[in-house]
């Protein structure tokens, strides 16, 4: 899984995308390392305290995890902001590939791809059954400001493969455009596709 991040796929050709090596992966497979990786991709930098905050956690716990991922520059800390006190902490710009073919060869790396991508889809889900409900509230802003569309198609791969790159450079270029706006009504917002081939109905093997 790659992502501008936020995949299971290699770095796409054009993009200077960061493919994390094992010992990447298995510092972020941690629900909670997850979580803040996440929170600085969605929000932007934060300090101890402020993660603390928001994900009910101590500063001290965060501020742990935080240096766990800046070892192996997942984060960094940012320049000329913060005191000796109070560290701000961002994540560097760029895709990310989660789905590393290397680390896929061995158990620990399996073990850390799993986990990296079972936890950052989960709480891409919880966002948006949240997001589903707290819509209910406000249908208006519901409508006029997001999509949630699911079609089922027969195509082969070299068409799927044509549509996702045709789907990528969108969202590519919303994401240079409007990555670092900022003004009076400006939002995070997410921007999420899914496209797989469906798996064989019947028993699990």
């Amino acid at each position: 899984m790659s992502e501008e991040i936020d995949g299971t796929e290699a770095p796409r050709p054009g993009r200077d995308d960061r493919m994390l090596d094992t010992g990447a992966l298995r510092a972020l497979a941690h629900p909670l390392r997850i979580e803040i990786y996440d929170i600085l991709s969605q929000y932007g930098p934060q300090t101890a305290s402020t993660l603390a905050t928001m994900t009910g956690e101590s500063s001290g716990s965060t501020s742990y995890h935080l240096r766990a991922l800046a070892k192996h520059d997942l984060i960094r800390e940012v320049d000329d902001r913060g005191s000796a006190r109070e560290r701000w902490w961002e994540r560097p710009k760029g895709g990310v590939s989660f789905g590393n073919p290397e680390a896929l060869k061995t158990p620990a790396g399996r073990a850390a791809s799993q986990v990296v991508m079972t936890e950052y889809l989960n709480r891409r889900h919880q966002q948006l059954m949240r997001f589903v409900a707290d819509s209910m509230q406000s249908v208006d802003d519901f409508e006029d400001n997001s999509m949630i569309s699911t079609a089922n198609v027969r195509m082969t791969n070299e068409q799927l493969r044509e549509l996702t790159g045709r789907m990528q450079s969108l969202i590519d270029e919303a994401v240079d455009k409007y990555r670092d706006q900022t003004g009076e009504g400006v939002r995070p917002a997410t921007i999420r596709a899914d496209v797989f081939v469906l798996p064989e109905e019947g028993p699990r093997k």
